[in-house]
């Protein structure tokens, strides 16, 4: 069954995958409200597979629960975002999920506690590694549908690129907080709407020909593109993780500059124009300067004022870094195998 919801743009075809969802859908969309109360004990029967991670029933239900937070997806009622047995369900899925990306996440030596050791850690860690990489498969290799592909795979969060790690501000204080909100300014424009990320990606995305409604290629996504999206999430939503979505955020801005420089130049060989790669040219100068603050003034110092949290940044950054490394890496194999990254299949329209 799919459900059809209509937003302000295009309808939002909405197809579950799986028993969790198909029932969270139902209660979302308030076709079923009083069921509400069984999706716990589903979400305990879900999380029961072999990997959370890439299971698309645990990743598409926990997306959608967090959609109810961030409003993303307006037809589901702000009346669900602190219905008790929707917490209750979410904790379920994110429990299962942290603990088995705490499993498959290798996390280096801790550094001693100070701006410029957490800092030189960081930098380790994220430094780029040799062999294949998706960004520069985009610069050399991609055609048009794969360049085309790849912006509907990203749009799940860079259509709303900087509000996970912005729920963070209020869970800081002090260096790292004014830290975090510099960088965060720069994500939403300076004050200019035109130059936010997120409007930059809708205006990239309608350039190449593509739906920059949000959430018009949920369907088409596979679990671990969730996953991508869904572990900041988790990170952000949860005080007790503060010192995890500020490790996330410094390997997030610390890998980025160089692959943007690679995907632009992909999409100018391709015969993109600048409202297409506009996006990915801001992210080259910007991400090279958000680095250097990420690491020192926002991870370093947090690391600083409470060393106790230096474990959980080190987990966020190496999480960031293997979980986006995995919805890469599946893209990555998908197209040298001459394939569809896409779940379905399905090519751009």
């Amino acid at each position: 069954m799919t459900l059809s919801l209509s937003s302000d743009a295009t309808a939002v075809a909405l197809t579950p995958r799986g028993p969790l969802s198909a029932e969270l859908l139902e209660v979302l969309a308030d076709r079923a409200p009083e069921r509400a109360e069984h999706l716990p004990q589903l979400a305990r029967d879900a999380v029961l597979v072999e990997d959370p991670i890439t299971d698309d029933d645990v990743q598409l239900s926990l997306f959608l629960l967090y959609s109810v937070a961030y409003g993303s997806l307006p037809q589901f009622g702000a009346h669900w975002e602190w219905d008790v047995s929707l917490l209750t369900t979410r904790a379920v899925l994110e429990r299962a999920f942290e603990d088995a990306v705490r499993a498959a996440v290798p996390l280096p030596e801790p550094p001693e506690p100070t701006r410029e050791a957490v800092a030189a850690a960081l930098f380790a860690l994220a430094a780029p590694q040799p062999g294949p990489s998706l960004s520069r498969f985009v610069s050399r290799r991609a055609d048009v549908e794969q360049a085309r592909e790849l912006l509907m795979q990203r749009s799940i969060y860079t259509l709303r690129e900087a509000d996970a790690h912005s729920w963070a501000i209020p869970r800081l204080t002090g260096r790292a907080k004014a830290a975090l909100i510099e960088i965060q300014a720069d994500e939403y424009g300076g004050g200019r709407v035109e130059r936010m990320h997120q409007v930059m990606f809708a205006d990239a995305m309608r350039g190449a020909g593509l739906d920059d409604t949000y959430g018009g290629y949920i369907d088409a996504v596979p679990a671990i593109t969730f996953a991508s999206f869904n572990l900041m999430s988790m990170f952000a939503l949860n005080r007790r993780l503060q010192g995890a979505v500020v490790g996330h955020l410094a390997a997030f801005e610390m890998t980025s500059s160089l692959p943007s420089r690679a995907i632009a130049e992909g999409l100018r060989r391709l015969g993109f124009g600048d409202d297409v790669a506009a996006y990915y040219d801001e992210h080259v100068e910007a991400d090279a300067v958000h680095e250097q603050i990420a690491a020192r003034d926002l991870a370093g110092s947090l690391a600083e004022d409470s060393p106790e949290l230096l474990d959980d940044i080190l987990f966020g950054a190496a999480a960031c870094l293997t979980v986006d490394g995995w919805a890469g890496e599946h893209i990555l194999h998908a197209w040298e195998a001459g394939r569809s990254s896409l779940r379905d299949e399905r090519q751009p329209a």
